[in-house]
């Protein structure tokens, strides 16, 4: 037994169903019968001239705005001037037909003058085989020139239409092999017109008639459409008699169709049994199964279902076929609100989800490979340090008389910054001649090396001797300058060689002084070290000198 809540719920659904099918049963529309093809190039004859082109737009207007697409007229048979196009309304049809380049021209074209007279067999016989043997050719040629220079290469030519009944002088039946010969001839002749672009309608009445239509027929190029007049009589009570019948519009189908040629219905519409919608509703059926090139209605009483007012259930059903489709008005839809169904509540199981333990790889140890770091050897340059020597100074040897020899003060030798010397400010005293020891000076070789700085050993002063000549009281004398050293700033040197320089000459003392030098010689390593030196003494034996001995 089922819950009273799914019930419920099924009740509902059913309830919900059931509105829907009745709504959509009551906004159904019934079947449409509107036959397909309605889209065929159709049209109708209104009148042969004039009156027929003006006719077309107010026929459009009254199929709500169906387009007419072919015009259909017919060249009058009683004279050969007329069937070679000395017609005026010709203008008028070019003229329609160019004006829009899906429009169609149908023309029919008599074979024969007189061809409403009622002419006998013996004479239709006699006038066909004239024209097998070229008898009428001119007529046709100038037909085809007319439509060329009109603007109307492409008629549609329906030429001697209805050939297999008895109303035409054109008819086939008293001479089909000769009727044959003569189509053949009149095609021939029109096409040879240049720019011609002509199509030949051959287009025999539905039925047997006097001759079964397919014994006249002349041949395939020949030929471009297979037609058919079809009006509402006999042969056959029904519509399906005119399908079924031999000759009929089954036949017409099949034939075309096994000779590769479109159908076409130049002429049709009602006629013996009256106002007969179930005709036009067949035959518009018919039509738009097989698709013709193109149909054309007669439109004049008993014919036809506009300009003949006759016929008013087959007009109704003629315009409903062909007017356009428009659309209908909106129906809305009512809207039926859905019932909601709760929908109860089923609880999901919960599934744990298995652990899968994630492997542990272990990660392989690469060891890392040691570079070693080259070892560059730091050059130690030794700085050298000058080494100055304390020159020994020999004491004087004075000769007799004896004089109180004087210490010469010596003073203690200072160590200079390295500093180039400024030369020695030589004392103003006759010094005793003395030829001084010439000194080769080294070249010195540049080095990169910091240069070993030249320290100048100081002057000894030379003690004085008085003078007895002179004034006992002594002359201030300017003692020798001992140069003061400076630090120079470190000289970085350069790759030229830098040349020795010049140790300073002691200036030579005048002739006759009382100041005598005597040179010292330290040996040659130590003269380059300090220099040329020398002692000098000066004597005073003036008689305030205390050794003047008079």
């Amino acid at each position: 037994m089922p819950r009273p809540r799914r019930r419920l719920a099924s009740t509902c659904i059913g309830t919900v169903t059931a509105g829907l099918l009745a709504t959509g049963a009551a906004l159904a529309t019934p079947e449409n019968d509107r036959p397909e093809g309605s889209d065929i190039a159709m049209g109708a004859y209104l009148d042969y001239g004039p009156p027929g082109v003006a006719r077309i737009p107010h026929l459009s207007n009254w199929l709500g705005g169906k387009d007419i697409r072919v015009g259909h007229t017919y060249l009058p048979g009683d004279k050969w001037a007329g069937i070679a196009g000395g017609v005026s309304f010709l203008e008028d049809w070019a003229d329609w037909r160019r004006a829009e380049d899906d429009r169609m021209f149908v023309l029919n074209v008599p074979m024969q003058e007189r061809n409403e007279d009622r002419v006998s067999d013996r004479q239709v016989a006699r006038l066909i085989r004239a024209g097998a043997a070229g008898q009428y050719d001119q007529h046709f040629r100038r037909l085809a020139e007319r439509l060329v220079e009109l603007g109307v290469p492409d008629t549609v030519i329906v030429l001697g239409w209805e050939m297999n009944g008895v109303t035409y002088t054109h008819r086939c039946a008293p001479d089909p092999e000769g009727w044959k010969v003569y189509w053949k001839r009149i095609v021939t002749t029109m096409r040879a017109v240049p720019g011609q672009k002509f199509r030949f309608d051959f287009a025999p009445n539905r039925g047997t008639d006097a001759i079964g239509w397919t014994k006249c027929y002349p041949g395939d190029d020949v030929v471009d459409v297979i037609g058919m007049d079809s009006y509402d009589q006999g042969p056959g009570q029904t519509f399906d008699d005119q399908i079924t019948q031999p000759y009929g519009l089954q036949q017409q189908v099949d034939f075309a169709k096994a000779h590769g040629k479109p159908i076409s219905y130049p002429e049709w519409g009602l006629f013996r049994r009256g106002d007969n919608p179930e005709y036009v509703r067949r035959m518009l059926k018919w039509i738009a199964q097989h698709k013709p090139l193109y149909h054309t209605i007669t439109d004049y009483c008993p014919h036809g279902v506009w300009q003949c007012k006759d016929n008013p259930d087959s007009a109704k059903v003629f315009r409903d076929a062909l007017m356009p489709e428009r659309p209908g008005p909106v129906v809305p839809t009512p809207v039926v609100p859905t019932p909601v169904v709760p929908t109860p509540a089923v609880p999901t199981p919960v599934v744990p989800t298995p652990v899968v333990p994630t492997p542990q790889v272990p990660t392989p140890q690469v060891p890392t490979p040691q570079v070693p770091t080259p070892q560059v050897p730091t050059p130690q340059v030794p700085a050298p340090t000058p080494v100055v020597p304390t020159p020994a100074v020999p004491t004087p040897v004075v000769p007799t008389p004896q004089v109180p020899s004087p210490t010469p003060v010596v003073p203690s030798p200072q160590t200079p910054l390295p500093v180039s010397p400024s030369p020695l400010v030589p004392t103003p005293v006759t010094p005793v001649p003395v030829t001084p020891s010439p000194v080769t000076p080294s070249p010195v070789a540049p080095s990169p090396q910091v240069p070993v700085p030249v320290t100048p050993s100081p002057a000894v002063p030379t003690p004085e001797v008085p003078d007895p000549d002179t004034d006992p009281t002594p002359t201030p004398k300017p003692s020798p300058a001992v140069p003061t050293p400076q630090v120079p700033a470190p000289v970085t040197p350069k790759p030229e060689p830098t040349p020795p320089k010049p140790l300073p000459q002691p200036t030579p003392p005048p002739v006759n002084s009382k100041h005598w030098c005597v040179p010292l010689n330290f040996g040659e390593w130590l003269s380059k070290l300090v220099g040329t030196q020398s002692v000098c003494i000066k004597l005073d034996f003036g008689k305030n000198s205390g050794i003047w001995p008079f």
